[in-house]
C-alpha cells in the first residue's frame, strides 16, 4: 500500500484552515499530521478537509495550546496517546493504517529560552518528555511504525544555520541532542528525511522575528519523519516545502513529506 505522508506544525488549525486546504489541494498527501493545533478536537474544522477526501481524523486537543491531529484519506484506527512527563498536555496521538503501520504524531515541548532546568521549568519538562519517550521505546520496542512531528530539536550541525552560534540556544544544545539521540536509538528509529537527503543544510522552521526570513535563511530542522527499519526501507522522496513558509499569514514551520511504498 503506497502512501505519502506529511507533517506540519500549523500553529493554529482554525486560524490557518485555508492554508491546510491549500496544501491538501496542491500536494494531496494521503496522511497529514498536524501539531500545535491549538483547538479542542470538537472545534477542529473538519468539513473542508472531508470535502477533499480527508474523512478520517484522530486527534488530541486543548483550548489555545498544543494539540495534535492526523488527517487521512485512508481509514485510521486510533491506538491511543501518551502523556510523557505527566504534563497533561495534548502532545501525542497514534493511529494505525489499514496495512498495520502505526503513525505516532508528537509535539515535543519547545523548552523555553534558557537551556537550564534549574532556572527554566519548561526546559526540564522538555528533557523529561524525551526521557519518557526513551523509556517507552526501551520497554516496548516499536516495529511497523512511523514517528513524525515537531520534535523541537535540530540535531545535526547542518540542521541549523550556524552550529557554533546555536550551541547555547534551546533546540540545538548538546543536552537536547543527546536526549533526542537516546530516544531515536532506543526505538532504532531511522531519520527518513536524512536517509533520503543525507548531505547539506535542511531547515523546516524560520523565526517570525526575522523581517526577511527567506533572505536571512536562519533556519532550523525541527520537524522530523522517523520510521522503524522495516518501514524506512520502503521510504523515498523526502522533501521540505520551504515555499509554504512564504504563504500569506503562514506558520513559522514548513511541511515535511515522505513517501512509503509498502
Amino acid at each position: 500500500m503506497p502512501f505519502t505522508l506529511a507533517t506540519w506544525n500549523i500553529n493554529s488549525v482554525r486560524l490557518r484552515e485555508p492554508l491546510v486546504i491549500d496544501l491538501l489541494k496542491a500536494e494531496a498527501p494521503d496522511v497529514l499530521c498536524l501539531q500545535e493545533c491549538k483547538s479542542p478536537v470538537d472545534k477542529i474544522p473538519r468539513e473542508g478537509f472531508a470535502a477533499l477526501g480527508y474523512e478520517h481524523l484522530v486527534a488530541r486537543g486543548q483550548k489555545g495550546y498544543n494539540g495534535v491531529a492526523i488527517l487521512s484519506k485512508l481509514p485510521l484506527e486510533e491506538v491511543g496517546a501518551e502523556d510523557f512527563a505527566g504534563l497533561g498536555h495534548a502532545r501525542h496521538v497514534a493511529a494505525r493504517l489499514p496495512n498495520g503501520v502505526v503513525i505516532h504524531n508528537h509535539y515535543v515541548p519547545a523548552g523555553g529560552d534558557i537551556p537550564d532546568r534549574e532556572k527554566n521549568e519548561k526546559f526540564g519538562q522538555k528533557l523529561d518528555y524525551l526521557t519518557d519517550m526513551t523509556k517507552a521505546f526501551e520497554a516496548d520496542r516499536p516495529k511497523d511504525a512511523i514517528l513524525v512531528g515537531d520534535l523541537n530539536i535540530a540535531p545535526r550541525e547542518d540542521d541549523v544555520w550556524s552550529h557554533k552560534q546555536l550551541l547555547k540556544i534551546v533546540s540545538h544544545t548538546p543536552i537536547e541532542v543527546e536526549h533526542l539521540t537516546a530516544a531515536q536509538e532506543a526505538g532504532d528509529w531511522v531519520d527518513v528525511t536524512r536517509k533520503d537527503i543525507p548531505e547539506g543544510p535542511l531547515y523546516s522552521w524560520w523565526s517570525y522575528r526575522s523581517p526577511d526570513w527567506d533572505k536571512a535563511d536562519k533556519g532550523r530542522r525541527l520537524d522530523h519523519v522517523w520510521a522503524t527499519p522495516d518501514v524506512a526501507r520502503a521510504a523515498s522522496g523526502s522533501r521540505i516545502l520551504r515555499d509554504v513558509r512564504g504563504w500569506e499569514k503562514p506558520s513559522d514551520h514548513a511541511p515535511v513529506f515522505a513517501h512509503f511504498d509498502l
